[in-house]
């Protein structure tokens, strides 16, 4: 951050890209790599742009730093874990995804079947006023395991094209969203070899779940419930 800055202060005073002071910046740089993208944008700016001045330079790169960074992906697993990566246990994570929903979560999955606790989460949830839309495949009875859930959980089935619905998506609001190959079973939460990863950024889950709010739209039957 205080090469940035410093950056930014340099390019602050400099008139052109050709100015000998940004010269010297390029060569004084020891970071890995940031002589040679100091370069590509000083050739850039000699070509796209060469009226504009060194402190319109230094304000877009002030802009762009001042942005929210959107969050890394998160890994996560069933099964056994290894030194390799940082990471975490599916039915942990499954459960802080639905935590954080305020307004609207949306869970789609394959089979589903045991997985007390987050039935129990999902029952939490509609008790603080989250709207639940659950989109299962049918053929596996999935929607057995969700049965003592509240009338107001709204069960969605596929009832159009072709295949069977086998994504498998835990989405909270429209900012957080845990993608993976696991169910929502007892044994894919836990012992299965089950990967996955979770996204906190918006502007990536925000697309996503307007997908999957279009297939509940265009191409699911909501299942009746007593």
């Amino acid at each position: 951050m205080d090469r940035l800055v410093g950056l930014e202060g340099v390019l602050a005073a400099v008139t052109g890209p050709d100015d000998p002071l940004l010269s010297r910046c390029i060569r004084a740089q020891t970071a890995a790599g940031l002589a040679r993208q100091l370069t590509e944008i000083t050739r850039v700016w000699r070509a796209e742009a060469p009226a504009m001045s060194g402190a319109g330079i230094a304000l877009a790169l002030a802009t762009a730093r001042s942005l929210p960074r959107p969050s890394s992906p998160q890994v996560v697993v069933s099964g056994p874990m290894s030194s390799s990566l940082p990471m975490r246990l599916t039915s942990g994570v499954a459960v802080d995804v639905i935590r954080a929903a305020d307004t609207a979560l949306l869970i789609a999955s394959f089979a589903a079947h045991g997985a007390g606790d987050i039935v129990q989460e999902i029952a939490e949830a509609v008790s603080r006023g989250v709207q639940v839309d659950l989109l299962l495949e049918e053929s596996t009875h999935a929607a057995t395991a969700f049965a003592a859930l509240p009338a107001e959980v709204q069960i969605w089935h596929r009832t159009s094209g072709a295949g069977v619905m086998h994504a498998k998506l835990l989405a909270a609001d429209r900012h957080t969203a845990f993608l993976g190959s696991a169910n929502l079973t007892d044994r894919a939460l836990s012992d299965n070899v089950e990967l996955g990863v979770v996204l906190r950024d918006p502007p990536t889950v925000e697309p996503l779940v307007s997908h999957f709010r279009w297939l509940l739209s265009s191409g699911c039957e909501r299942m009746h419930r007593a």
